[in-house]
């Protein structure tokens, strides 16, 4: 079986995170990045499922080159090859044209039987990816599982909601994204670290995966953000002290900023 694993280079949350002064996307050059910690989760559950029967494991990512980095660490993790689609006309593109390029490049790929992904990536938090993979692709989609067994050709996911949880189960091939719930993932050991250095990786560019490039990008997103203002430095909270009427002006200051 060969599994398909989306990663994506995100900028460091430790960091602090800003905008393009130019054109208002996430700036991306000067702050650190990683693999999105919620693609770890993903990778680590593709390398369970694969070691159990010796599955091959490709990770795919677009982005600048600096994306490479979110790749290295998987294969370090474990998966057995990578593929990056790198293209400058990229820059900007949304979920829409996003789901457009990685479903061309897992076509290209050719015989997943199985695409996984986190729930969310950790700079845009949206969650739709996946499914919109699933759609273009023709394929099932199983989403925001935090249990998942693999077995007789088909995927079976338990969705843990507020209220109940649900058994969700399509055939092979299917797209499932999975939450943080569902593993521990593993560090890279130093052997997996030396044995990454040689396993296969490939760049794509937009020609290569016969994608135009008028398709992605700023200019084909749907929408754009048109300004940007800081959020605003905070300021030094009130100290009550308890001289026996702290219990009071605690109440009165809940009811001042609604809070009950």
């Amino acid at each position: 079986m060969k599994i398909a694993v989306l990663v994506k280079h995100v900028p460091d949350a430790a960091a602090e995170r800003t905008f393009s002064e130019t054109d208002h996307t996430t700036d991306r050059a000067g702050v650190d990045g990683l693999l999105s910690e919620l693609d770890e989760y993903a990778v680590e559950e593709a390398l369970t499922i694969a070691e159990a029967a010796e599955d091959e494991v490709v990770v795919l990512t677009m982005g600048p080159a600096q994306a490479a980095e979110a790749l290295r660490k998987a294969l370090q993790m474990g998966a057995t090859s990578a593929v990056h689609v790198c293209d400058d006309a990229l820059h900007g593109s949304d979920a829409i044209a996003t789901s457009l390029v990685l479903a061309t490049a897992l076509e290209k790929i050719g015989s997943v039987d199985l695409v996984l992904t986190g729930m969310a990536s950790t700079d845009g938090t949206m969650s739709v990816v996946p499914a919109m993979i699933a759609e273009r692709m023709g394929l099932p989609h199983v989403g925001f599982v935090g249990e998942l067994t693999v077995a007789d050709g088909k995927v079976t996911g338990r969705r843990d909601g507020d209220a109940a949880s649900l058994t969700v189960e399509a055939a092979l091939p299917a797209v499932v994204s999975v939450t943080d719930q569902i593993n521990e993932p593993r560090y890279p050991s130093f052997k997996g670290i030396m044995a990454a250095k040689k396993k296969p990786f490939e760049t794509w560019s937009l020609a290569d995966l016969g994608v135009d490039s008028d398709q992605v990008g700023l200019s084909a997103a749907w929408s754009v953000v048109e300004d940007i203002t800081k959020r605003p430095p905070r300021t030094t909270g009130q100290v009550v002290t308890d001289d026996g009427e702290g219990g009071k002006r605690l109440v009165e200051f809940l009811v001042a900023q609604k809070f009950v």
